[in-house]
């Protein structure tokens, strides 16, 4: 085999792996992940530690610090990152219950029969019609 043919042997394998459903899925889901994240950074830097400036007077607690000797524990931006890190995994709580919900509610109406038919359904109705009018 000539070296051209090990390549577009690579650059094909490539291609179907780069096309294959998971890698498109895990890449869009990276992506909305993090316009989620700088959605939620902008809520809790720019709404919430504003309210939280409002009530207590410092919008930002980075600058909070103790110094022990020589040292200096900078406990302002642990505190500013506990906070961020609550408020997205409440965000995301919100977002995976409210998807449960949606499932749950689904899954109830097409046990019930009240969903719209699949494509099946439909399929299955037509066959039945055909049959009735043939023997009609």
């Amino acid at each position: 085999m000539a070296a051209g043919d090990k390549k577009k042997g690579i650059v094909a394998e490539f291609k179907e792996f780069i096309s294959q459903g998971d890698v498109v899925d895990l890449a869009v889901a990276v992506v909305i992940g993090a316009a989620f994240a700088a959605i939620v950074k902008s809520f809790v830097d720019d709404i919430l530690m504003q309210v939280i400036a409002a009530i207590g007077g410092q919008p930002d607690f980075s600058s909070l610090t103790i110094n022990i000797g020589k040292g200096t524990i900078r406990y302002g931006s642990f505190l500013n990152a506990v906070i961020g890190f609550v408020i997205i995994a409440a965000a995301i709580f919100l977002v995976v219950k409210g998807v449960n919900k949606i499932r749950e509610f689904r899954k109830k109406e097409v046990e019930a029969g009240d969903a719209d038919p699949t494509e099946l359904d439909v399929l299955e109705e037509i066959r039945d019609l055909l049959k009735e009018n043939a023997g009609a």
